[in-house]
Protein backbone atom coordinates (compact mmCIF):
# COMPACT_ATOMS: atom_id res chain seq x y z
CA UNK A 1 0.00 0.00 0.00
CA UNK A 2 0.75 3.48 -0.55
CA UNK A 3 0.76 4.80 2.70
CA UNK A 4 3.46 2.19 3.95
CA UNK A 5 5.81 4.97 2.81
CA UNK A 6 6.00 7.20 6.07
CA UNK A 7 6.18 10.92 4.00
CA UNK A 8 5.04 14.27 5.63
CA UNK A 9 1.74 15.09 5.42
CA UNK A 10 0.88 17.25 2.32
CA UNK A 11 -1.55 20.36 3.19
CA UNK A 12 -4.06 20.61 -0.10
CA UNK A 13 -5.75 23.51 -1.43
CA UNK A 14 -7.63 24.03 -4.75
CA UNK A 15 -7.08 26.65 -6.91
CA UNK A 16 -8.62 27.63 -10.48
CA UNK A 17 -6.10 28.67 -13.03
CA UNK A 18 -6.21 32.71 -14.12
CA UNK A 19 -6.81 32.80 -17.63
CA UNK A 20 -4.52 35.02 -19.87
CA UNK A 21 -5.95 38.57 -20.08
CA UNK A 22 -4.70 41.15 -22.17
CA UNK A 23 -6.05 43.99 -20.65
CA UNK A 24 -2.70 45.27 -19.26
CA UNK A 25 -1.93 48.70 -18.26
CA UNK A 26 1.25 49.20 -20.72
CA UNK A 27 1.16 48.02 -23.91
CA UNK A 28 4.22 46.56 -25.32
CA UNK A 29 6.70 48.25 -27.48
CA UNK A 30 6.53 47.93 -31.20
CA UNK A 31 8.19 45.09 -32.65
CA UNK A 32 9.32 46.77 -35.29
CA UNK A 33 10.93 49.67 -32.40
CA UNK A 34 12.35 47.26 -29.88
CA UNK A 35 13.75 44.82 -31.95
CA UNK A 36 14.83 47.09 -35.32
CA UNK A 37 13.23 45.14 -37.66
CA UNK A 38 12.79 46.09 -41.53
CA UNK A 39 9.70 45.02 -42.89
CA UNK A 40 9.16 42.80 -46.13
CA UNK A 41 8.28 44.44 -49.33
CA UNK A 42 4.73 43.06 -48.79
CA UNK A 43 1.73 45.02 -50.61
CA UNK A 44 -0.82 46.83 -47.46
CA UNK A 45 -4.34 46.57 -46.66
CA UNK A 46 -6.39 48.33 -48.48
CA UNK A 47 -10.22 49.57 -47.93
CA UNK A 48 -10.39 46.95 -51.36
CA UNK A 49 -8.91 44.03 -49.76
CA UNK A 50 -11.34 44.56 -46.81
CA UNK A 51 -14.07 44.28 -49.18
CA UNK A 52 -13.09 41.34 -50.30
CA UNK A 53 -12.66 39.82 -47.27
CA UNK A 54 -15.71 40.77 -46.09
CA UNK A 55 -17.09 39.01 -49.53
CA UNK A 56 -15.40 35.99 -48.11
CA UNK A 57 -16.65 35.72 -44.51
CA UNK A 58 -19.40 37.49 -42.88
CA UNK A 59 -18.83 40.97 -41.79
CA UNK A 60 -19.10 39.71 -37.89
CA UNK A 61 -15.59 37.60 -38.93
CA UNK A 62 -13.86 40.28 -40.23
CA UNK A 63 -12.60 41.84 -37.03
CA UNK A 64 -11.72 45.82 -38.06
CA UNK A 65 -12.25 47.99 -34.47
CA UNK A 66 -8.75 48.56 -32.59
CA UNK A 67 -10.68 47.04 -29.82
CA UNK A 68 -11.39 43.94 -30.99
CA UNK A 69 -7.90 43.69 -33.23
CA UNK A 70 -5.55 44.39 -30.34
CA UNK A 71 -5.46 41.29 -28.29
CA UNK A 72 -4.42 39.00 -31.39
CA UNK A 73 -1.78 41.45 -31.90
CA UNK A 74 0.37 40.77 -28.72
CA UNK A 75 1.65 37.84 -27.27
CA UNK A 76 1.85 35.91 -24.00
CA UNK A 77 5.16 37.47 -22.98
CA UNK A 78 4.01 41.12 -23.78
CA UNK A 79 7.98 40.67 -25.96
CA UNK A 80 6.53 41.52 -29.47
CA UNK A 81 3.45 43.63 -30.78
CA UNK A 82 2.20 44.06 -34.60
CA UNK A 83 -0.14 46.57 -35.71
CA UNK A 84 -2.15 44.44 -37.87
CA UNK A 85 -5.62 46.36 -39.27
CA UNK A 86 -7.40 43.00 -40.08
CA UNK A 87 -8.27 39.61 -38.35
CA UNK A 88 -10.11 37.36 -40.25
CA UNK A 89 -11.78 33.75 -38.60
CA UNK A 90 -12.84 31.09 -40.91
CA UNK A 91 -14.67 28.08 -39.87
CA UNK A 92 -13.99 25.72 -43.22
CA UNK A 93 -10.84 24.68 -44.94
CA UNK A 94 -12.69 26.33 -48.14
CA UNK A 95 -12.75 29.62 -46.13
CA UNK A 96 -8.98 29.24 -45.53
CA UNK A 97 -8.07 28.39 -49.32
CA UNK A 98 -9.90 31.85 -50.72
CA UNK A 99 -7.84 34.03 -48.25
CA UNK A 100 -4.54 32.83 -48.73
CA UNK A 101 -5.19 32.86 -52.54
CA UNK A 102 -6.38 36.27 -52.40
CA UNK A 103 -3.74 37.49 -50.19
CA UNK A 104 -0.50 35.52 -52.12
CA UNK A 105 -1.94 37.42 -55.82
CA UNK A 106 -1.79 40.62 -53.98
CA UNK A 107 1.26 40.00 -52.07
CA UNK A 108 -0.05 40.62 -48.38
CA UNK A 109 1.71 39.14 -45.79
CA UNK A 110 -0.37 36.84 -43.32
CA UNK A 111 0.22 35.68 -39.76
CA UNK A 112 -1.54 32.17 -38.64
CA UNK A 113 -2.97 32.31 -35.39
CA UNK A 114 -4.33 30.04 -33.14
CA UNK A 115 -4.51 30.04 -29.00
CA UNK A 116 -1.65 32.92 -28.99
CA UNK A 117 0.09 30.81 -26.03
CA UNK A 118 2.99 30.86 -28.07
CA UNK A 119 6.46 31.52 -26.12
CA UNK A 120 8.44 32.91 -29.26
CA UNK A 121 6.75 35.42 -30.72
CA UNK A 122 5.87 33.20 -33.72
CA UNK A 123 1.60 33.92 -33.61
CA UNK A 124 1.13 37.67 -33.78
CA UNK A 125 2.33 39.80 -36.88
CA UNK A 126 5.57 41.61 -36.57
CA UNK A 127 4.22 44.86 -38.83
CA UNK A 128 0.49 45.14 -39.84
CA UNK A 129 0.14 40.85 -41.55
CA UNK A 130 -3.40 39.82 -41.97
CA UNK A 131 -4.19 38.12 -39.03
CA UNK A 132 -6.18 34.35 -39.86
CA UNK A 133 -7.34 33.43 -36.22
CA UNK A 134 -8.53 29.26 -36.19
CA UNK A 135 -10.62 30.36 -33.14
CA UNK A 136 -13.88 28.95 -35.10
CA UNK A 137 -12.38 26.20 -36.85
CA UNK A 138 -12.89 24.45 -33.71
CA UNK A 139 -15.19 21.22 -34.78
CA UNK A 140 -14.11 17.90 -33.83
CA UNK A 141 -15.28 16.05 -36.74
CA UNK A 142 -14.80 11.99 -35.37
CA UNK A 143 -13.72 10.08 -32.88
CA UNK A 144 -13.18 6.35 -33.05
CA UNK A 145 -12.03 3.94 -29.89
CA UNK A 146 -11.64 1.60 -31.57
CA UNK A 147 -8.63 2.63 -33.62
CA UNK A 148 -8.11 5.35 -31.49
CA UNK A 149 -8.36 8.32 -33.79
CA UNK A 150 -9.28 11.73 -33.26
CA UNK A 151 -10.08 13.66 -36.11
CA UNK A 152 -11.11 17.65 -35.57
CA UNK A 153 -10.44 20.94 -36.81
CA UNK A 154 -7.25 23.12 -36.02
CA UNK A 155 -8.56 25.08 -34.18
CA UNK A 156 -9.62 23.08 -31.36
CA UNK A 157 -8.56 23.22 -28.13
CA UNK A 158 -6.75 20.90 -26.41
CA UNK A 159 -8.35 20.75 -22.94
CA UNK A 160 -11.88 20.00 -25.02
CA UNK A 161 -10.15 17.34 -26.93
CA UNK A 162 -8.78 15.49 -23.82
CA UNK A 163 -12.12 15.73 -22.46
CA UNK A 164 -14.19 14.89 -25.28
CA UNK A 165 -12.01 11.98 -26.01
CA UNK A 166 -12.09 10.83 -22.77
CA UNK A 167 -16.21 10.65 -22.31
CA UNK A 168 -16.25 9.21 -25.99
CA UNK A 169 -14.47 5.90 -24.39
CA UNK A 170 -16.50 6.04 -21.80
CA UNK A 171 -19.51 5.95 -23.82
CA UNK A 172 -18.70 3.63 -26.60
CA UNK A 173 -17.20 1.22 -24.24
CA UNK A 174 -20.84 1.19 -22.38
CA UNK A 175 -22.65 0.58 -25.89
CA UNK A 176 -20.71 -2.01 -27.40
CA UNK A 177 -18.86 -4.13 -24.68
CA UNK A 178 -21.58 -3.71 -21.70
CA UNK A 179 -18.82 -3.88 -19.28
CA UNK A 180 -19.22 -3.31 -15.85
CA UNK A 181 -18.42 0.58 -14.95
CA UNK A 182 -14.90 -0.58 -13.19
CA UNK A 183 -13.54 -2.50 -16.11
CA UNK A 184 -14.78 0.53 -18.52
CA UNK A 185 -11.70 1.76 -20.33
CA UNK A 186 -11.60 5.41 -22.58
CA UNK A 187 -9.11 7.26 -24.87
CA UNK A 188 -6.47 10.10 -23.43
CA UNK A 189 -4.62 12.96 -25.34
CA UNK A 190 -0.99 12.17 -26.17
CA UNK A 191 -0.19 15.67 -25.35
CA UNK A 192 -0.73 17.60 -21.69
CA UNK A 193 0.45 20.98 -21.74
CA UNK A 194 0.30 23.62 -18.81
CA UNK A 195 -1.57 26.00 -21.76
CA UNK A 196 -4.08 23.26 -22.39
CA UNK A 197 -7.26 25.43 -21.53
CA UNK A 198 -6.44 27.63 -24.45
CA UNK A 199 -3.85 26.42 -26.90
CA UNK A 200 -5.35 25.14 -29.76
CA UNK A 201 -3.80 21.90 -31.47
CA UNK A 202 -3.39 23.50 -34.72
CA UNK A 203 -0.46 25.45 -32.76
CA UNK A 204 -0.19 22.40 -30.96
CA UNK A 205 1.38 20.81 -34.06
CA UNK A 206 2.62 24.06 -35.60
CA UNK A 207 5.44 24.08 -33.24
CA UNK A 208 5.79 20.38 -32.54
CA UNK A 209 5.02 20.72 -29.01
CA UNK A 210 6.03 18.46 -26.01
CA UNK A 211 4.49 19.05 -22.80
CA UNK A 212 4.89 16.76 -19.65
CA UNK A 213 3.83 13.37 -20.82
CA UNK A 214 6.54 13.17 -23.69
CA UNK A 215 8.38 10.71 -21.89
CA UNK A 216 5.92 8.74 -21.95
CA UNK A 217 3.80 8.93 -25.61
CA UNK A 218 6.90 10.86 -27.43
CA UNK A 219 6.34 13.95 -29.55
CA UNK A 220 4.20 14.71 -32.22
CA UNK A 221 5.72 13.49 -35.31
CA UNK A 222 4.55 10.00 -33.96
CA UNK A 223 1.03 10.45 -33.03
CA UNK A 224 -0.06 12.21 -35.70
CA UNK A 225 -1.76 9.82 -38.39
CA UNK A 226 -2.56 12.61 -40.99
CA UNK A 227 -3.57 16.55 -40.78
CA UNK A 228 -4.69 18.94 -43.72
CA UNK A 229 -3.37 22.15 -44.83
CA UNK A 230 -3.56 25.38 -47.14
CA UNK A 231 -0.71 26.54 -48.75
CA UNK A 232 0.45 29.83 -49.66
CA UNK A 233 -1.49 29.69 -52.82
CA UNK A 234 -4.69 28.06 -51.64
CA UNK A 235 -3.70 24.77 -52.80
CA UNK A 236 -5.51 22.46 -50.49
CA UNK A 237 -3.46 19.43 -49.09
CA UNK A 238 -5.54 16.49 -48.03
CA UNK A 239 -2.67 14.09 -45.96
CA UNK A 240 -5.44 12.90 -43.46
CA UNK A 241 -5.24 9.01 -42.42
CA UNK A 242 -5.87 7.35 -39.63
CA UNK A 243 -3.71 4.23 -39.90
CA UNK A 244 0.18 4.10 -38.41
CA UNK A 245 1.28 2.53 -41.28
CA UNK A 246 0.90 4.32 -44.24
CA UNK A 247 4.12 3.98 -46.32
CA UNK A 248 2.73 5.67 -49.69
CA UNK A 249 6.05 8.08 -50.36
CA UNK A 250 7.14 11.17 -48.58
CA UNK A 251 5.49 12.07 -45.52
CA UNK A 252 4.17 15.49 -46.29
CA UNK A 253 2.54 15.99 -43.18
CA UNK A 254 6.12 16.13 -41.56
CA UNK A 255 7.24 19.21 -43.15
CA UNK A 256 3.81 21.13 -41.66
CA UNK A 257 4.95 19.80 -38.03
CA UNK A 258 7.19 22.27 -36.20
CA UNK A 259 6.76 24.97 -39.43
CA UNK A 260 5.37 27.46 -37.13
CA UNK A 261 2.71 27.95 -40.06
CA UNK A 262 5.72 29.46 -42.28
CA UNK A 263 4.90 26.25 -45.25
CA UNK A 264 1.02 26.51 -45.08
CA UNK A 265 -1.77 26.58 -42.60
CA UNK A 266 -2.93 23.95 -40.61
CA UNK A 267 -6.52 23.21 -41.36
CA UNK A 268 -7.14 19.51 -40.00
CA UNK A 269 -5.45 17.21 -38.41
CA UNK A 270 -5.96 13.01 -36.82
CA UNK A 271 -4.53 12.26 -33.92
CA UNK A 272 -3.38 8.65 -32.73
CA UNK A 273 -4.71 8.46 -28.97
CA UNK A 274 -3.84 5.98 -26.54
CA UNK A 275 -6.17 4.04 -23.89
CA UNK A 276 -6.28 6.32 -20.99
CA UNK A 277 -4.56 4.50 -18.27
CA UNK A 278 -6.46 3.50 -15.22
CA UNK A 279 -4.03 3.34 -12.27
CA UNK A 280 -2.09 6.91 -11.39
CA UNK A 281 0.25 7.54 -9.18
CA UNK A 282 2.07 11.19 -8.27
CA UNK A 283 4.62 11.95 -5.99
CA UNK A 284 6.13 14.94 -5.15
CA UNK A 285 9.86 15.05 -3.99
CA UNK A 286 12.35 17.59 -2.23
CA UNK A 287 16.26 17.16 -2.95
CA UNK A 288 19.17 18.79 -1.26
CA UNK A 289 20.69 18.97 -4.44
CA UNK A 290 20.69 18.52 -8.47
CA UNK A 291 22.74 15.27 -7.80
CA UNK A 292 20.56 13.73 -5.78
CA UNK A 293 17.90 14.77 -8.81
CA UNK A 294 19.70 12.87 -11.34
CA UNK A 295 20.09 9.90 -9.07
CA UNK A 296 16.55 9.55 -8.15
CA UNK A 297 15.67 10.19 -12.16
CA UNK A 298 17.70 7.08 -12.72
CA UNK A 299 16.27 5.06 -9.93
CA UNK A 300 13.06 6.15 -11.41
CA UNK A 301 13.92 4.86 -14.52
CA UNK A 302 15.37 1.80 -13.25
CA UNK A 303 11.72 0.65 -10.43
CA UNK A 304 9.00 2.46 -12.22
CA UNK A 305 10.54 1.43 -15.92
CA UNK A 306 7.12 1.05 -18.36
CA UNK A 307 4.75 2.90 -15.95
CA UNK A 308 6.81 6.01 -15.59
CA UNK A 309 5.04 8.61 -18.05
CA UNK A 310 6.44 12.29 -16.09
CA UNK A 311 9.34 13.08 -14.47
CA UNK A 312 9.72 16.94 -13.89
CA UNK A 313 11.84 19.24 -12.51
CA UNK A 314 11.87 22.37 -10.58
CA UNK A 315 14.29 24.42 -8.38
CA UNK A 316 12.95 27.01 -5.30
CA UNK A 317 12.62 29.73 -7.26
CA UNK A 318 10.34 28.25 -9.76
CA UNK A 319 8.08 26.44 -7.29
CA UNK A 320 7.88 29.77 -5.34
CA UNK A 321 6.93 32.15 -8.82
CA UNK A 322 3.51 29.80 -9.04
CA UNK A 323 2.58 29.75 -5.25
CA UNK A 324 3.04 33.54 -4.84
CA UNK A 325 1.54 34.33 -7.88
CA UNK A 326 -2.06 31.98 -7.05
CA UNK A 327 -1.38 32.12 -3.28
CA UNK A 328 -1.00 28.02 -3.25
CA UNK A 329 0.58 25.91 -0.41
CA UNK A 330 3.04 23.57 -1.16
CA UNK A 331 2.44 20.18 -1.10
CA UNK A 332 5.61 19.95 1.33
CA UNK A 333 8.27 22.04 2.94
CA UNK A 334 10.88 23.46 0.99
CA UNK A 335 13.88 22.56 -0.39
CA UNK A 336 16.32 23.39 -3.10
CA UNK A 337 14.92 21.56 -5.43
CA UNK A 338 11.88 19.67 -6.29
CA UNK A 339 10.62 16.49 -8.82
CA UNK A 340 7.21 15.19 -9.62
CA UNK A 341 6.75 12.06 -10.81
CA UNK A 342 3.76 10.22 -12.27
CA UNK A 343 2.98 6.95 -12.91
CA UNK A 344 0.87 5.64 -15.44
CA UNK A 345 -0.51 1.49 -15.75
CA UNK A 346 -3.64 -0.47 -15.99
CA UNK A 347 -3.36 -2.57 -12.36
CA UNK A 348 -3.08 0.30 -9.34
CA UNK A 349 -1.84 -2.97 -6.94
CA UNK A 350 0.94 -3.83 -9.29
CA UNK A 351 1.66 0.20 -9.77
CA UNK A 352 1.78 0.70 -6.11
CA UNK A 353 4.33 -2.45 -5.37
CA UNK A 354 6.71 -0.64 -8.23
CA UNK A 355 6.48 3.13 -6.55
CA UNK A 356 6.66 1.90 -2.80
CA UNK A 357 9.77 -0.06 -3.42
CA UNK A 358 10.72 3.11 -5.42
CA UNK A 359 10.44 5.04 -2.68
CA UNK A 360 11.69 2.93 -0.07
CA UNK A 361 15.03 3.31 -2.09
CA UNK A 362 15.43 6.77 -3.01
CA UNK A 363 14.42 7.70 0.67
CA UNK A 364 16.85 5.08 2.60
CA UNK A 365 19.95 6.49 0.10
CA UNK A 366 19.13 9.87 1.63
CA UNK A 367 18.31 11.05 -1.93
CA UNK A 368 14.81 12.38 -1.54
CA UNK A 369 14.51 14.15 1.77
CA UNK A 370 10.43 14.46 2.05
CA UNK A 371 7.80 13.73 -0.45
CA UNK A 372 4.10 13.15 -0.37
CA UNK A 373 2.71 10.38 -2.97
CA UNK A 374 -1.05 9.84 -3.59
CA UNK A 375 -3.72 7.90 -6.29
CA UNK A 376 -6.98 10.53 -5.12
CA UNK A 377 -7.58 12.77 -8.10
CA UNK A 378 -8.43 15.72 -6.11
CA UNK A 379 -4.88 15.47 -4.71
CA UNK A 380 -3.28 14.48 -7.57
CA UNK A 381 -4.41 17.88 -9.35
CA UNK A 382 -3.59 19.78 -6.71
CA UNK A 383 0.32 18.34 -6.89
CA UNK A 384 0.07 19.30 -10.24
CA UNK A 385 -1.64 22.93 -10.23
CA UNK A 386 1.78 24.73 -8.29
CA UNK A 387 3.80 22.96 -11.44
CA UNK A 388 1.27 23.40 -14.28
CA UNK A 389 0.33 27.47 -13.26
CA UNK A 390 4.22 27.78 -13.71
CA UNK A 391 3.64 28.82 -16.98
CA UNK A 392 1.52 31.98 -16.15
CA UNK A 393 2.69 32.63 -13.02
CA UNK A 394 5.58 34.02 -14.44
CA UNK A 395 3.96 36.76 -16.64
CA UNK A 396 1.70 37.67 -13.50
CA UNK A 397 3.04 41.19 -12.26
CA UNK A 398 6.77 41.42 -13.77
CA UNK A 399 8.23 40.37 -17.30
CA UNK A 400 10.13 37.54 -17.29
CA UNK A 401 12.18 36.30 -20.67
CA UNK A 402 11.43 32.89 -21.00
CA UNK A 403 13.61 30.26 -22.75
CA UNK A 404 13.64 26.32 -23.31
CA UNK A 405 16.53 24.30 -24.29
CA UNK A 406 17.77 20.52 -24.65
CA UNK A 407 20.68 20.02 -22.75
CA UNK A 408 22.34 16.62 -21.77
CA UNK A 409 20.90 16.21 -18.02
CA UNK A 410 24.55 16.35 -16.39
CA UNK A 411 24.65 19.59 -17.42
CA UNK A 412 20.83 20.42 -17.41
CA UNK A 413 21.01 22.47 -14.41
CA UNK A 414 24.90 23.98 -15.18
CA UNK A 415 22.51 26.64 -17.41
CA UNK A 416 20.49 28.04 -14.37
CA UNK A 417 23.77 28.84 -12.71
CA UNK A 418 25.89 30.07 -15.23
CA UNK A 419 22.94 32.62 -16.14
CA UNK A 420 22.46 33.32 -12.31
CA UNK A 421 26.14 34.21 -12.50
CA UNK A 422 25.68 36.39 -15.32
CA UNK A 423 23.05 38.71 -13.67
CA UNK A 424 24.08 38.88 -10.10
CA UNK A 425 24.27 42.68 -10.33
CA UNK A 426 21.27 43.39 -12.13
CA UNK A 427 17.35 43.79 -10.99
CA UNK A 428 16.29 40.38 -11.83
CA UNK A 429 16.46 36.81 -10.86
CA UNK A 430 16.99 33.67 -12.68
CA UNK A 431 15.28 29.78 -12.21
CA UNK A 432 14.72 27.06 -13.78
CA UNK A 433 12.26 23.80 -14.62
CA UNK A 434 11.06 21.55 -16.78
CA UNK A 435 10.68 17.94 -18.49
CA UNK A 436 13.71 16.12 -16.91
CA UNK A 437 12.67 12.50 -18.76
CA UNK A 438 13.46 14.42 -22.31
CA UNK A 439 16.25 17.01 -20.93
CA UNK A 440 13.97 19.83 -21.26
CA UNK A 441 14.85 23.53 -19.38
CA UNK A 442 12.68 25.93 -19.28
CA UNK A 443 15.06 29.24 -17.87
CA UNK A 444 13.15 31.86 -16.42
CA UNK A 445 14.65 35.45 -15.85
CA UNK A 446 12.36 37.63 -14.37
CA UNK A 447 12.52 41.43 -13.33
CA UNK A 448 9.77 43.52 -12.77
CA UNK A 449 9.30 44.97 -16.26
CA UNK A 450 11.14 44.82 -19.85
CA UNK A 451 15.04 46.03 -19.15
CA UNK A 452 16.90 46.32 -22.20
CA UNK A 453 20.51 45.75 -20.20
CA UNK A 454 19.20 42.76 -19.00
CA UNK A 455 18.10 41.70 -22.57
CA UNK A 456 21.90 41.96 -23.67
CA UNK A 457 23.17 40.68 -20.81
CA UNK A 458 21.30 37.11 -20.96
CA UNK A 459 21.22 37.09 -25.19
CA UNK A 460 23.16 35.64 -26.86
CA UNK A 461 24.82 34.12 -23.64
CA UNK A 462 22.42 31.86 -22.69
CA UNK A 463 22.28 30.23 -26.29
CA UNK A 464 26.22 30.66 -26.46
CA UNK A 465 26.35 28.42 -23.50
CA UNK A 466 23.57 25.93 -24.64
CA UNK A 467 25.86 25.49 -28.15
CA UNK A 468 29.24 25.05 -26.02
CA UNK A 469 27.22 22.12 -24.32
CA UNK A 470 26.24 20.89 -27.67
CA UNK A 471 22.06 21.60 -26.88
CA UNK A 472 19.77 22.78 -28.71
CA UNK A 473 18.37 26.36 -28.47
CA UNK A 474 14.57 25.20 -28.78
CA UNK A 475 13.07 21.69 -27.23
CA UNK A 476 9.27 22.20 -27.62
CA UNK A 477 8.23 26.28 -28.24
CA UNK A 478 9.72 26.91 -31.53
CA UNK A 479 11.85 29.37 -33.04
CA UNK A 480 9.37 32.06 -34.31
CA UNK A 481 10.41 35.22 -34.37
CA UNK A 482 12.28 35.80 -30.81
CA UNK A 483 15.17 32.98 -31.79
CA UNK A 484 15.41 33.35 -35.53
CA UNK A 485 18.65 35.25 -35.61
CA UNK A 486 20.34 32.90 -33.03
CA UNK A 487 19.06 29.73 -35.35
CA UNK A 488 22.57 28.98 -36.25
CA UNK A 489 23.22 27.91 -32.76
CA UNK A 490 21.84 24.75 -33.30
CA UNK A 491 21.67 24.54 -37.01
CA UNK A 492 24.45 24.12 -39.71
CA UNK A 493 24.49 26.39 -42.24
CA UNK A 494 23.76 23.91 -44.78
CA UNK A 495 20.61 22.85 -43.05
CA UNK A 496 19.64 26.32 -43.16
CA UNK A 497 19.88 26.55 -46.65
CA UNK A 498 17.90 23.67 -47.29
CA UNK A 499 15.45 25.46 -44.76
CA UNK A 500 15.18 28.08 -47.18
CA UNK A 501 15.25 26.40 -50.49
CA UNK A 502 11.88 24.46 -48.82
CA UNK A 503 10.47 27.92 -47.80
CA UNK A 504 10.75 29.14 -51.32
CA UNK A 505 9.62 26.19 -52.85
CA UNK A 506 6.55 26.18 -50.85
CA UNK A 507 5.85 29.56 -50.16
CA UNK A 508 7.41 31.69 -53.66
CA UNK A 509 6.23 35.33 -52.37
CA UNK A 510 7.14 34.28 -48.58
CA UNK A 511 3.71 35.93 -47.42
CA UNK A 512 3.00 33.12 -44.63
CA UNK A 513 4.51 34.14 -41.22
CA UNK A 514 7.41 36.05 -42.57
CA UNK A 515 10.08 37.47 -40.26
CA UNK A 516 9.84 33.70 -38.61
CA UNK A 517 11.85 30.55 -38.12
CA UNK A 518 14.70 31.74 -40.59
CA UNK A 519 17.42 34.39 -40.09
CA UNK A 520 16.80 37.72 -40.84
CA UNK A 521 16.21 39.03 -44.40
CA UNK A 522 14.80 35.38 -45.17
CA UNK A 523 10.99 35.43 -45.43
Amino acid sequence: MLSSIKLRPCLWKQSQILKRSYAWATLPDFTKDRYQVTRGDFSQVTDADIGQFQSILKNSRVLLDDNDTQAYNIDTMKSVRGYSRVVLKPKTTEEVSKILSYCNDRKLAVCPQGGNTGLVGGSVPVFDEVIVSTQLMNRIENIDELSGTLECQSGCILEVLEQAVSEKGLCEHKILFKKNDSNESSLGMPLDLGAKGSCHIGGNLSTNAGGIRLLRYGNLHGSVLGLEAVKADGTILDLMSNFKKDNTGYHLKHLFIGSEGTLGLITKVSISCPTASRAINVAFLGLESYDAVLQTFLAAKRDLGEILSSCEMLDKDALDCSLNAYNLRSPISKYPFYMLIETSGSRMDHDEEKINKFLQYVMEKKLVVDGTVTNEPGKMKAIWEPRETIGTAMFKDCYSFSYDFSVPLKNFYDLVNATKKQISDLPANAFGFGHLGDSNLHLIVQCKEYDSEIHRRVEPFVYEFTSKLKGSISSEHGIGFLKSKYLQFSKKSECIDAMKEIKTFMDPNGILNPYKVLPKNVC
